[in-house]
């Protein structure tokens, strides 16, 4: 038995669901006193730098939560000349092209479209010989999430589930982990056609939002949103925020047939990238 199985074993066991939502309640405490001791150990653990930070000073945030979603100096983080750039800081999980349906989740895991986006034949066919990046956030980096291009909004969906940690370790072990956990996928239009974002919810996560719409609430049953409204305003150009996630966890981006991506040459399973660094380029 591997030590990355022995490691993720108890979250088999643990009350996923309750140990999140207790931790989402301590997160949005506003004592002082409370708040300002996690904040500041959570900066020692994880080194996080807070000179990046729009906010320097860690006391000056109402909660841990606002601490969490903290915004950027906006010279921070340059946006590459580049068709498509990184979304996040973080790490590259997997990344390459979708094999008849099939996304690599980790070496020998595999997982389909359909299940990850639970949806019917006719949508999960748009993207059965396409491409994808999964970005896996480590809990120091940067937690907003910002758009690769430009693109439009179309839908999203809530999709319930599990809530298994998505580290490294856990994902090398859990079979389809990214299409079991909780999740929300949000589709757009771009000049290459369908692209898909997948935020995947993960143990202790707070919450997952989005900039239109704010927290999105756990639910155990799937809800689905539509927008119809002025094209013009569901645009959200290329390095605009459009969502966050209250503690670390991994976006998956999809990209359907025939939009001919390159991924960046350099980039592969481990590689760091931080928000706005080059991703790919469109043929």
């Amino acid at each position: 038995m591997s030590f990355d199985l022995i490691k993720t074993l108890p979250q088999y066991l643990i009350p996923q669901h309750g140990l999140t939502t207790l931790a989402g309640c301590l997160a949005e405490v506003k004592n002082a006193t409370v708040k300002n001791y996690i904040i500041q150990r959570f900066i020692r653990k994880y080194q996080v730098n807070m000179n990046e930070a729009l906010i320097e000073d860690p006391t000056a945030y109402p909660c841990f939560n606002d601490f969490f979603i903290r915004h950027l100096k906006p010279e921070c983080r340059p946006l590459a000349h580049a068709d498509i750039i990184s979304p996040v800081d973080g790490c590259v999980s997997e990344l390459g092209s979708i094999e008849q349906g099939q996304l690599i989740q980790a070496k020998g895991h595999y997982y389909s479209v359909a299940d990850l986006l639970a949806c019917n034949k006719d949508v999960a066919s748009q993207f059965i010989n396409g491409c994808f990046a999964t970005l896996y956030l480590s809990p120091k980096d940067y937690h907003r999430v910002h758009m690769p291009m430009d693109a439009q909004i179309i839908s999203m969906t809530y999709i319930p589930g599990a809530l298994f940690s998505v580290q490294p370790s856990t994902v090398r072990v859990v079979p389809k982990l990214f299409a079991r956990n909780a999740r929300l996928a949000i589709f757009f239009s771009t000049k290459v056609g369908p692209m898909v974002m997948v935020m995947v919810g993960a143990t202790i996560v707070g919450a997952i939002g989005t900039s239109w719409h704010g927290d999105i609430k756990r639910s155990k049953t799937r809800i689905d949103f539509e927008y119809n409204q002025d094209k013009e305003q569901m645009m959200i150009a290329q390095g605009d925020e459009m969502g966050y996630f209250k503690l670390g966890s991994t976006v998956v981006l999809l990209f359907a047939n025939g939009a001919q991506v390159n991924w960046h040459d350099a980039l592969k399973a481990g590689s760091t990238i931080r928000l706005g660094e080059a991703l790919g380029e469109i043929k």
